[in-house]
């Protein structure tokens, strides 16, 4: 009787097996969730037969649209069977069938973490609840089309550049009075008015500092380049305008101007200028201003020890280059460290530690792949190029970056906040021993934030176009 109930048993569990044996047969992706060497052995099955075509880091891959969908079963589908007509090829014969499923969990995982910036239906109230901050919105100024930047006078007014070409005077009353005297700006694409800053010594010289795209026509073509005026501010009028750098050479294209400006306690502008989109010439060769940190002393000199003041061909304002799209620049007045964070391809924004004469690797090295999905580098790194401090994927298209300071904000104290043009939220960069340890998504879907900069009275504050907003964060 004993030996029956074993032998019953044992065809039972038999019989159980070959049941789900038959299952993952007929439908592999329900085989049991995949241990950690599985994911490891996908990770290094992407890497090697995927990472070629589709670039090295998933979360960049999968930030696309889906023509034969993305479920665990298409996925598996598409590596299993190929498209062959398409450009991809069946694995069929390359991989054993757990490989190819554990190749689709890998996949379906980056597309599950791309699903934390869906954030679904825009609240209707001014109140938004982070990890360890409640904060409601004030508005501080409405209306404008795309405001780009703005600073603070001494007198707690603050001046805001619209994209349009208008410089906007904000009173502590919220009222807006229009600055007379801005230059013909090349108003397209991403071109503009951009990016605004004082003089360190404002209150005795009244000097202001903007960036914007410069125009002029050459054999019936309309080009563009990124410039830097330096004016007077009296009252409502611009006085004493003078380009005091002009990017060189202009560009037919619409985009990439970078055009952030940060001044260092040597009293000299850094400021940055995109590769406008020639990434193949411009952004590593110091031939060029195009792709480049720049340094210049506050009436348009050039330093004499800037890194590359002697050597021969060399466009002496360069401080660092090998850079895309920067749109964001600040010093950490803790660290002294020169910031800059710029928009890679589709994947690979970063944030770097601007050395100077330190080559950034656009686009030799990247983390990103280009928008029709081919690769721009099969590289992350090279000897000779720097690394950054942190990047993002997918592209969260950030832009404009301050340090919280001050204590009302305690729970961010210290850390880095960006905002983020195409998920429409402010991200917040947690730092430890000046390393970025982890984020925070705060105020989701409140729009593109452009800008964003600790106010003299202690608050935070960022810029949100179309429709333009200027708003106060408040803690509740």
């Amino acid at each position: 009787m004993k030996k029956y109930l074993i032998f019953s048993l044992f065809a039972a569990v038999l019989s159980l097996s070959f049941v789900q044996f038959k299952k993952s047969q007929d439908n592999p992706i329900t085989i049991a969730k995949p241990t950690g060497a599985d994911s490891l052995k996908a990770a290094m099955n992407y890497k090697n037969l995927c990472g070629k075509c589709h670039g090295e880091k998933v979360d960049a891959f999968v930030d696309r649209n889906w023509k034969y969908g993305s479920t665990n079963e298409n996925l598996y589908k598409s590596i299993k069977q190929g498209y062959t007509d398409k450009g991809m090829p069946s694995f069929e014969k390359v991989l054993p069938d757990d490989e190819i499923v554990a190749l689709s969990n890998y996949v379906a995982a980056g597309i599950t973490r791309l699903k934390r910036y869906s954030f679904g239906t825009p609240q209707t109230s001014n109140v938004f609840t982070s990890e360890e901050q409640t904060i409601k919105l004030d508005t501080i100024v409405k209306g404008v089309g795309s405001p780009w930047s703005f600073t603070f006078l001494p007198s707690g007014e603050i001046l805001m550049t619209d994209k349009s070409g208008k410089i906007y005077r904000v009173g502590k009353d919220k009222s807006m009075n229009l600055i007379s005297g801005t230059p013909e700006v090349l108003a397209e694409g991403q071109g503009g008015l951009l990016d605004i800053a004082l003089h360190p010594n404002f209150k005795k010289n009244q000097l202001i500092y903007f960036s914007y795209s410069a125009v002029k026509k050459e054999d019936g073509a309309i080009l563009g380049t990124t410039a830097i005026m330096r004016a007077r501010l009296n009252g409502d009028k611009l006085e004493d305008q003078k380009v005091i750098f002009e990017a060189l050479p202009y560009s037919k294209t619409r985009h990439h101007y970078g055009s952030r400006l940060a001044f260092g306690k040597d009293g000299l502008l850094y400021f940055s200028v995109g590769e406008r989109g020639n990434e193949k010439v411009n952004p590593q060769s110091i031939a060029n201003d195009l792709g480049k940190i720049h340094r210049i002393t506050d009436d348009g000199k050039v330093p004499a020890d800037n890194p590359f003041v002697n050597t021969p061909g060399a466009k002496p304002t360069i401080y660092a280059y090998g850079n895309r799209n920067p749109q964001g620049l600040l010093f950490n007045t803790a660290t002294g460290q020169l910031l800059e964070h710029e928009h890679g391809p589709r994947g690979g924004d970063e944030i770097n530690v601007i050395v100077p004469g330190k080559n950034y690797g656009w686009p030799a090295i990247t983390y990103g792949i280009n928008y029709d999905n081919k690769i721009m580098s099969d590289k992350t790194a090279m000897e000779g190029m720097e690394q950054p401090l942190h990047y993002w994927l997918p592209s969260i298209a950030p832009s404009g970056m301050t340090f919280v300071e001050g204590d009302k904000y305690k729970a961010w104290k210290g850390d880095l906040m960006v905002g983020s043009l195409r998920f429409r939220y402010l991200n917040r960069c947690k730092i430890k021993n000046g390393k970025i340890v982890g984020e925070e998504l705060l105020l989701k879907n409140v729009g593109r934030v452009r800008y964003v900069k600790m106010g003299p009275d202690g608050y935070l504050y960022i810029a949100v176009e179309s429709p333009g907003f200027i708003f106060r964060l408040l803690p509740v």
